[in-house]
């Protein structure tokens, strides 16, 4: 039976060494944290990754070894195919599918390369549907890079009666459209995972299957929390999805550079290096380090929030066991 593809989906960020390969152990590590705060599927080879900027073979042994790291313990999907030709993007996902990831997710500005518009877009995903392993669950990311190419209603309909689509990372940042397209994936396998974290909360209520934007890569348990216990501590959610949005808006400062230096100060790993983002942040963005240590100080405060009312309502366990419960 597939795995759902839903709930806190971290965009993976990935590491370097400071010789600019691919920091393994640190990736590893990476892993682990995702999946210690609380996630609930990783998302592999997108954006975040920088996947514009690694090769295939980088693409595909991301892929693979965070389907190893993960271990089965949650679903890994990745992405993968950044080229504008039709037979050059199966080439990319081919190899990607042969990973044995849980889900191979499609970018839909890649179904449209060239902005053509019409029918396009089907065309193009017909003609790539044709060809890919029909037994490996697929998903839509509306990636903004190279530009942002949003499925209209028609094409959504489409994707969720296929019956081969588990997910849409829905990067509208318009919770009307979160909600609409909620309506009309219902009863199909498609889940709508808002990407927005100024509609984060909101779109949870409306429906959306979870959350998978950046900052994912800064408190996922937080996410998790709000997801899963809003309704029992509506006051604080509230208080909670403030912080979170105003968190977020970090993210023109350098991302995924930035989320790589807070991962440093973790100890995750410890080059910072991107590709993407090759200048000097804090010389661009003043006072950075100050406003990391606001949010730090703000997300671990929640944290110490939220494990106050979880020692009161799941009080310390008889010594020798250990509780279930946890959000991080």
């Amino acid at each position: 039976m597939t795995k759902k593809i839903e709930g806190i989906i971290p965009v993976m960020i990935t590491p370097f060494t400071a010789s600019g390969a691919i920091d393994y152990p640190g990736l590893g590590r990476l892993v682990e944290w995702y999946i210690d705060n609380g996630s609930d599927a990783l998302f592999a080879v997108c954006q975040s990754s920088e996947m514009q900027f690694l090769s295939l073979d980088e693409r595909v042994a991301l892929a693979a070894f965070v389907r190893r790291a993960a271990a089965g313990r949650v679903p890994v999907i990745a992405s993968g195919h950044i080229s504008e030709s039709l037979d050059d993007q199966l080439a990319e996902l081919t190899a990607i599918a042969a990973t044995g990831v849980d889900g191979m997710v499609l970018v839909t500005n890649r179904l449209d390369a060239k902005r053509e518009g019409g029918a396009k877009f089907i065309d193009d995903l017909t003609w790539l549907l044709d060809r890919l392993p029909r037994e490996i669950p697929l998903g839509l990311y509306e990636c903004p890079a190279p530009y942002r190419r949003l499925l209209t209603d028609d094409e959504l309909k489409f994707c969720a009666t296929s019956g081969r689509f588990v997910i849409l990372k829905d990067v509208s940042c318009d919770l009307e459209t979160v909600k609409r397209r909620v309506a009309l994936t219902k009863g199909t396998p498609l889940a709508i995972v808002n990407a927005n974290a100024a509609i984060a909360f909101d779109a949870m209520k409306s429906g959306s299957r979870g959350f998978t934007g950046v900052f994912t890569n800064f408190h996922p348990d937080l996410y998790k929390w709000l997801m899963t216990e809003h309704a029992s501590h509506p006051d604080l959610a509230d208080e909670l999805s403030v912080h979170l949005a105003l968190s977020a808006m970090a993210e023109p400062m350098g991302y995924p550079k930035l989320a790589k230096f807070y991962h440093q100060r973790l100890g995750t790993f410890a080059c910072t290096d991107s590709r993407a983002v090759t200048f000097d942040i804090h010389e661009k963005f003043w006072a950075l380090d100050a406003l990391l240590d606001k949010i730090v100080a703000g997300t671990e405060h929640y944290r110490r929030r939220i494990a106050k009312l979880e020692a009161r309502v799941y009080p310390a366990p008889i010594s020798g066991t250990a509780s279930s419960r946890s959000y991080r």
